[in-house]
């Protein structure tokens, strides 16, 4: 295979007539899907040349999603905006893509001036040209699979948002793995909780795409009414859930499964965090047949580069493992002199090598030089390999476990500590629904930011049964949620911000 659209050919010649995807307002078929895909791609490709950024300003919706399918038929990448964002995070995007075509709807159109954009705007009720077939024949015969798929721009480091790249050789060899791997097939229906620029969707889309199941588009406003979630996938007979650690942790928190218990699910993964065990084991309790599937990896290697597949039960003090890599992926520690960990307990970077691999940053050879680079274990011809910034380390029984940011590691007291390690404690106390650390520099303290009933006393008393006393926090605050950030992380950034206010919202 060399596109993804030969995905969408198979699943079209099986199952025209079933449904391809629904939101709460609309559904297409398989074959619809296709149609309204070619229409799109003939309005596009008559506009613009092959292996162009074309600009979603847009939401998710089954709408959405015949748009990305129409830029692939035209031989180009998609790259959704959130017309949510801030005015200027969307500007920056922009001028990183600097794309020629930009669509979106009526309602959005406002906005997306006011950023000063001066390209082709296209509403996505106009893509309705005729099918020229021809052409769109001949731009999938010129196709490579080194050609880019979509972009998602990640937060820099400098402050201007990196666009990651990934092609369709890439997902073509993650989506065949992960669907075999985890019996993916016709009969499933996978609900959709992340938004469309956060690559765990990318899961949900193609997946769908390659084996004919049915993609059901969870709106993002329901998760702050977990009924409406539960009714959802009650409804539609949601079979598998490929979802964040946040989304999972917040339906226990609303006491949506005290509600209603989907009947369905009978697969439920997750990523972007470490999940917490205590919020896991609510979930197993609620399915206790169902598959649970702990995921990791940055957008940079296409979704993730390891799984494991929980086969026995987890008090609240372990640590899930970060499992075996996928299929033709490479997955090593480095330490900072570029030699490879291997010993038990001795944290390193985690390091990518395989197929997986994006095709850098958009517009910026600088990031993508810094993370893609050679190999330092092969010297007999140029690997590429990606720096992904996280550390883990080997367990005694030989497995690999995350142990935080290279960013989150502090030295505090004397010690080296990582983050990560002081809030797994904190996420197993009795009283602590959901708890983040980080580290305030200037005073030289430990944050501890927390959901739950404890006093602070209490919390103390019991992180000194658990932890060294210079991992326990120094500061303690109560919030009654913890703030995310759009693709469903805890935002620390939001966190320290309210830290350095008194307690009190700044915004």
């Amino acid at each position: 295979m060399n596109n993804i659209l030969e995905y969408l050919d198979s699943t079209v010649a099986r199952f025209p007539e079933k449904i391809a995807a629904k939101d709460e307002k609309k559904q297409c078929t398989y074959l619809e899907l296709q149609t309204r895909a070619r229409q799109i791609g003939t309005c596009i490709a008559r506009k613009i040349e092959t292996r162009k950024p074309v600009a979603v300003f847009m939401e998710k919706s089954v709408d959405t999603l015949q748009i990305f399918m129409g830029i692939v038929s035209a031989g180009d990448f998609y790259v959704l905006i959130d017309p949510s964002f801030p005015l200027q995070r969307i500007q920056q995007i922009l001028s990183v893509l600097n794309p020629e075509i930009v669509i979106t709807k009526e309602e959005h159109k406002e906005k997306l001036n006011e950023t000063g954009y001066e390209g082709i705007v296209w509403m996505d009720s106009d893509l309705g040209c005729d099918v020229d077939m021809d052409l769109l024949s001949k731009i999938r015969k010129q196709s490579l699979n080194t050609d880019p798929l979509y972009g998602i721009f990640t937060s820099g480091s400098t402050g201007v948002p990196k666009g990651v790249v990934i092609c369709h050789r890439s997902v073509i060899d993650f989506i065949d793995n992960f669907t075999e791997i985890f019996n993916i097939t016709e009969n499933d229906v996978i609900g959709n909780q992340a938004p469309f620029d956060f690559d765990v969707s990318v899961k949900d889309i193609y997946s769908c795409l390659k084996t004919g199941a049915t993609l059901v588009i969870i709106p993002k406003a329901y998760f702050m009414f977990p009924n409406n979630v539960v009714d959802m996938l009650e409804d539609n007979k949601v079979t598998t859930l490929i979802w964040a650690v946040s989304a999972l942790c917040l339906l226990n928190r609303l006491h949506g499964l005290k509600y209603k218990v989907p009947s369905a699910i009978n697969k439920i993964m997750f990523s972007g965090e470490m999940m917490p065990i205590k919020q896991l084991n609510q979930w197993r309790n609620h399915y206790p047949n169902a598959m649970f599937v702990n995921l990791y990896g940055p957008t940079e290697i296409t979704c993730n580069c390891t799984y494991y597949i929980l086969d026995r039960e987890f008090s609240e003090d372990e640590k899930l493992p970060m499992g075996e890599a996928f299929p033709n992926e490479r997955v090593f520690l480095l330490d900072d002199e570029n030699k490879e960990v291997t010993e038990p307990k001795v944290s390193g970077e985690v390091c990518v090598a395989g197929t997986a691999l994006a095709l850098g940053y958009y517009n910026n050879p600088e990031m993508t030089a810094k993370a893609f680079t050679v190999n330092p274990l092969n010297p007999n011809y140029p690997e590429l390999i990606y720096h992904t910034g996280d550390l883990a380390y080997y367990g005694e029984d030989g497995q690999m476990y995350f142990a935080g940011r290279k960013d989150f590691q502090i030295k505090h007291m004397g010690h080296r500590i990582e983050l990560e390690e002081i809030d797994t404690a904190l996420n197993s106390l009795c009283g602590v629904e959901r708890a983040c650390t980080f580290f305030d520099e200037r005073k030289n303290k430990v944050v501890c930011f927390y959901v739950g009933t404890d006093d602070k006393k209490s919390i103390i008393d019991d992180m000194k049964t658990k932890v060294p006393e210079f991992m326990v926090p120094n500061v303690f605050m109560q919030v009654e949620e913890m703030p995310l950030t759009k693709n469903g992380k805890i935002d620390r950034g939001y966190l320290k911000e309210l830290y350095q206010n008194g307690g009190k919202d700044g915004k």
